[in-house]
């Protein structure tokens, strides 16, 4: 009996091991990966005749998914926790994280409706692709909501691994599997690197939680500090790598050439916003302590990726193969740039700076995929993707030349594209409020450098055409894409307060 009775009053005293699920918020995660099993396990089962059905399960399962989101919008949810801390969690469902959620969900959204047309017309195999697309989508939508930086990395390899082989999807294409394999490669090694910096973290702090983290880091013992300031550094590489900075950029433009139009346009906005978050994570929420560190390399490396990708963006030639997807690739590391400015910003003056990238973000994604998408609607008939196949677009098709002419005038910040004016003068203040009056001139000196590239193609697309036009009906899901893209860019550069409205004030759950 005293026995029974010992346990029994051990037990009420013990905390509980056992951890609560909170299936709502993980909900748009689980749903997008769900829905990948569920195309995979469909695909052993349909005939070759009704694959095509498995895109369009997709593509409702996506928008279910980032229909989820909405009840989660008090951004006050966390799951995963620490039973002895509660406060240290793995998985938080706040502010930032639903952003994220939704740019990383509705931009796989429309990259699933650009990419029902592209299955079918190059015969890629279709329940591999869409369960590709659909795993790397999860992964992504995990990344945000993760504050521990084992399911930090899990996160951006279920988000990556996917990718390398829908790059290299168009079987017996040499620039497509050349493409996956130098993608496949670099980014291995890069993980490797950061897989060694989260080690160096851990045996510094003891701890894999980024709470955690950034309270040890303050009150690192001196045999221990150099240790830590190495896992910092190599625990960035792998997310610089993701997001294109210089010299880690190197993969980008053999990529966008080699993979199919849809994946170039995933990659160009979601992979980077995969980046760019783990980025700001381990920086703003994990790292504080080392922000002396961390601070000025990242401003180094903006100016750097901002001016490279910008000249070489510059130097394409229209009639050169591929150049309009060169271009668009080069802009991308040109953008990046932008993007790495207030995270660097914010080493100096707080966190809530974060929200300048993340509205550039939202700007960029609307307006990057929207021009990837008329790309894929121009190569349908001229298949080479060169700068010059747009001369003269708006006597063949007035309403996507005048999208892609908008998407490129708010890439490059001018009216009537507001909002990509709004976003940069929403970046070029954070580093102005930072004091890093050195990194906003460079800043604007690459601002007008890329007017120059922006506004030639913006011009060949109303010149007069050259030779017999051949206009072909546009699938729908395509046109579908550049409509949905175009009225998001139209709507936001009519009220650029609304990203201003989510980005301001804090967030992050406090």
């Amino acid at each position: 009996m005293t026995a029974t009775t010992d346990l029994t009053v051990l037990s009420a005293e013990a905390p509980s091991l056992v951890q609560s699920v909170d299936w709502l918020a993980i909900a748009p995660v689980v749903i997008t990966a769900a829905v990948g099993l569920v195309v995979l396990v469909a695909d052993l089962f349909l005939a070759e005749r009704h694959k095509p059905v498995l895109g369009w399960i997709s593509v409702a399962g996506l928008a279910a998914a980032t229909a989820t989101l909405l009840p989660l919008r008090a951004g006050d949810r966390a799951t995963f926790c620490l039973t002895g801390d509660p406060e240290a969690c793995s998985y938080v469902a706040d502010h930032f994280t639903l952003v994220i959620q939704f740019l990383v969900l509705a931009g796989a959204l429309v990259t699933a409706l650009l990419s029902v047309t592209a299955v079918r017309d190059t015969r890629m195999p279709a329940g591999e692709y869409w369960f590709l697309l659909l795993s790397s989508a999860a992964g992504a939508a995990l990344l945000p909501a993760s504050r521990d930086l084992a399911t930090l990395i899990v996160a951006l390899e279920v988000a990556s691994l996917p990718a390398f082989a829908l790059v290299g999807m168009r079987r017996g294409d040499r620039l497509s599997s050349e493409a996956a394999l130098k993608f496949f490669l670099s980014s291995v090694t890069a993980t490797a690197v950061s897989l060694m910096g989260v080690s160096f973290v851990y045996a510094a702090t003891g701890s894999l939680h980024l709470t955690q983290v950034a309270d040890r880091l303050e009150d690192v013992p001196g045999q221990l500090d150099t240790l830590a300031m190495a896992g910092v550094a190599l625990t960035l590489v792998g997310f610089a790598f993701k997001t294109a900075a210089v010299p880690f950029h190197f993969w980008v433009p053999d990529t966008y050439v080699g993979a199919p139009l849809p994946i170039a346009g995933y990659l160009s906005v979601i992979g980077k916003a995969v980046g760019f978050t783990g980025l700001i994570l381990v920086t703003v929420i994990a790292f504080p302590a080392y922000s002396d560190i961390w601070g000025p390399a990242l401003a180094v490396l903006a100016a750097l990726t901002m001016t490279l990708g910008n000249a070489a963006a510059l130097r394409q030639s229209p009639d050169r193969p591929n150049s309009a997807v060169r271009l668009l690739a080069w802009s991308s590391v040109g953008q990046a740039g932008y993007l790495l400015v207030p995270i660097a910003a914010a080493a100096y003056s707080g966190r809530d700076q974060i929200g300048s990238t993340v509205a550039y973000a939202l700007m960029y994604a609307a307006v990057n995929l929207g021009a990837f998408a008329v790309a894929a609607l121009v190569a349908r008939t001229k298949p080479l993707h060169r700068i010059s196949d747009y001369r003269g677009l708006y006597a063949e098709r007035p309403l996507a030349a005048l999208s892609l002419g908008f998407f490129l005038l708010c890439l490059a910040g001018l009216p009537p594209g507001i909002i990509g004016l709004f976003a940069k003068v929403t970046v070029f203040r954070s580093a102005v409020d930072a004091g890093l009056g050195w990194l906003a001139v460079v800043m604007a000196i690459n601002v007008v450098i890329a007017l120059y590239y922006y506004l030639r193609w913006t011009a060949l697309l109303f010149r007069t055409p050259e030779g017999a036009q051949t206009r072909t009906r546009a699938p729908w899901p395509v046109a579908a894409a550049i409509v949905v893209t175009a009225i998001t860019a139209v709507v936001l550069s009519g009220a650029p307060e609304l990203i201003l409205r989510v980005t301001s004030g804090s967030l992050f759950a406090q």
